[in-house]
């Protein structure tokens, strides 16, 4: 039986952001110009003022309010007072995609370590970018199910999301890294974490009947269900605490068995401005910006910052990592042409190649 999880956040809001739109990338992801206010704050213990540069953050799309906070919070900093930044959101796949064909970025961010891997592969990131001491992850969340505000629909497993009738909103898992994890906890959670493997495939065939739209991002399908499509929706703990925060008549159900889910983050090896990008992805262990993550749902990847009670602990809780790892689990599940999603989508005549 899944428990009702609510999490009360209090939003830390500073000064306004002042942002200058400068269009969308090809990829459709939105993107945006900051600039960091003045200043002429000495010299701390975390370093004095960098010289200025403008950084490219390119990221998925969930914790755009979070980096919104993250990067006025480190302008406000002596090191940072004069690095601006330019940011691009949008479905993780799709942004990794865009890098590794030449989108400028000296900051990537993604939903999922495949993500991270491609640029390895092609030499944009480093292949020590996960050595520290938090392996390359600055965020967690967990997979829960959203609902209706009174959940009308009484929805409180991954069963109920099979039942006839029930819609049932999640991405595409060929452009959305929160899609992938929303697959791959609904499998972990149906086949016991891999110990029942037709059950679990069994489950996913018929969970994909029930799912009327698949939106290319995380941030899509959520504007989706608060639009008013779907019973229930499958997401980022963090992405539904973000709606909530913004007044959506939402609650959700963390289940029993869940996925931990961790996101990555890197400097590229063919940024011009590694001092400045390094002392960005520095300040994002920070516990100031570890907080402000918090605050916008996610949970911090360095401890002791925040109350124990403030997020739930699912007893079933398990990582990618019992599955086989991601890739053993992309080969399988995620190849568009032979992985088991493929076959479920052809049979729904969804797209698989973006």
């Amino acid at each position: 039986m899944g428990r009702s999880g609510r999490v009360l956040v209090a939003l830390a809001l500073g000064a306004a952001v002042v942002v200058a739109a400068c269009g969308s990338s090809d990829t459709g992801a939105s993107s945006k110009d900051t600039t960091a206010p003045g200043g002429t704050g000495a010299p701390t213990a975390a370093g004095g003022p960098l010289p200025a540069a403008q950084l490219s953050l390119v990221a998925y799309s969930t914790p755009q309010a979070a980096y919104d906070q993250i990067i006025k919070a480190f302008q406000a900093t002596p090191q940072g007072r004069d690095i601006t930044f330019t940011e691009s959101f949008g479905a993780s796949g799709d942004q990794s995609r865009a890098v590794e064909a030449g989108l400028a970025a000296d900051v990537v961010a993604f939903s999922l370590e495949p993500d991270m891997a491609r640029l390895v592969k092609d030499g944009i990131v480093a292949t020590d970018w996960n050595a520290g001491v938090h392996g390359g992850m600055v965020t967690a969340s967990v997979a829960v199910i959203a609902v209706r505000k009174g959940n009308p629909k009484s929805i409180q497993t991954w069963a109920d999301l099979t039942r006839s009738g029930t819609q049932v909103i999640t991405p595409n898992p060929f452009t959305s890294g929160g899609a992938r994890w929303n697959v791959i906890a609904a499998y972990g959670a149906a086949s016991n974490v891999g110990k029942d493997d037709a059950a679990g495939l069994a489950y996913l065939d018929a969970l994909f009947k029930n799912v009327p739209v698949q939106d290319n991002s995380a941030r899509a399908q959520l504007q989706t269900f608060v639009g008013g499509k779907g019973d229930a929706m499958i997401d980022y703990e963090n992405d539904v605490i973000f709606a909530q925060q913004r007044g959506q008549a939402l609650s959700y159900v963390v289940p029993d068995q869940t996925i931990r889910i961790e996101n990555p983050v890197a400097v590229t090896a063919n940024s011009k401005h590694q001092e400045q990008a390094r002392a960005f992805l520095a300040f994002l262990y920070s516990p100031a910006a570890q907080k402000i993550f918090a605050q916008n749902g996610y949970r911090p990847v360095v401890s002791g910052l925040i109350s124990p009670t403030q997020f739930q602990t699912p007893p079933g809780l398990f990582t990618v990592a019992q599955l086989g790892g991601w890739t053993k689990v992309n080969s399988r599940f995620f190849d568009p042409t032979t992985g088991v999603m493929a076959a479920i989508e052809n049979k729904l005549g969804v797209a698989t190649k973006k």
